[in-house]
């Protein structure tokens, strides 16, 4: 099959799964008002003294898309994981639906550590490496989140010029992520960002490595099983 004509279904089936998502939600609708006014309760004020700083409506609104897309909001309590946790905001929306637990990121930035302090969020300081195993936990999880992921991309954190992972880094990263930090029936969910030039994450060739992997692709997300001979599922199962 050409390029072309590839790249054209893979349009369409985007469109499609769009749509899904979009009546999904608006069938399970989320009070994201109350969310963000759950947050403007808690003392700002003190990171402000520091930075002039408020919680980001949009960004908030974008956890809440996630949380919807993975069941979260109403689906039994869960273990959490999220790399690249920045603010904490992912792990402390998750409370307010009953489940747990931890991000990870590196320390880089002090604004983080005065919100994760408020959010009463914990984190584990790491960088995360090509073909470098994460530090052991000591637990597992039934989900781990990056969204808005950015440790692909060689030059982070200190935005030096470079490329990105290839095949070989995805593969040892998923194998790491499946075999020591996802329980049985577990899943793991990235969700990227477009490319300097605004095209998709997915080339051709990285789409292929995320389906040998066995992962479940939307557009700029991948879904990933514990187990790689099975496909994951977006709606929680127990």
């Amino acid at each position: 099959m050409k390029s072309s004509r590839k790249l054209q279904k893979l349009f369409e089936s985007g469109v499609l799964l769009s749509a899904w998502e979009h009546a999904s939600r608006w069938v399970h609708p989320v009070n994201g008002r109350r969310i963000l006014a759950n947050l403007e309760s808690l003392d700002f004020e003190r990171v402000r003294t520091y930075y002039p700083y408020r919680p980001n409506p949009r960004r908030i609104r974008k956890f809440i898309e996630v949380v919807q897309d993975l069941w979260l909001d109403r689906g039994p309590p869960l273990q959490i994981l999220d790399l690249g946790c920045g603010t904490g905001y992912f792990i402390y929306i998750c409370r307010l639906f009953g489940h747990d637990g931890i991000g990870l990121d590196t320390d880089a930035e002090p604004l983080y550590r005065e919100t994760l302090a408020l959010l009463n969020v914990p984190r584990v300081v790491s960088l995360i490496e090509a073909q470098v195993p994460l530090p052991d936990l000591g637990r597992k999880f039934d989900l781990v989140v990056a969204t808005r992921v950015c440790f692909h991309l060689t030059g982070w954190p200190k935005n030096l010029p470079g490329g990105e992972w290839g095949a070989a880094d995805w593969k040892f990263f998923v194998n790491d992520i499946r075999t020591r930090f996802l329980k049985p029936g577990g899943r793991m969910f990235l969700q990227f960002n477009p490319r300097p030039d605004d095209s998709p994450f997915f080339t051709l060739a990285l789409r292929e490595c995320f389906l040998e992997l066995g992962a479940r692709i939307v557009r700029s997300k991948a879904l990933f099983a514990a187990d790689p001979s099975l496909c994951a599922r977006f709606k929680q199962t127990k």
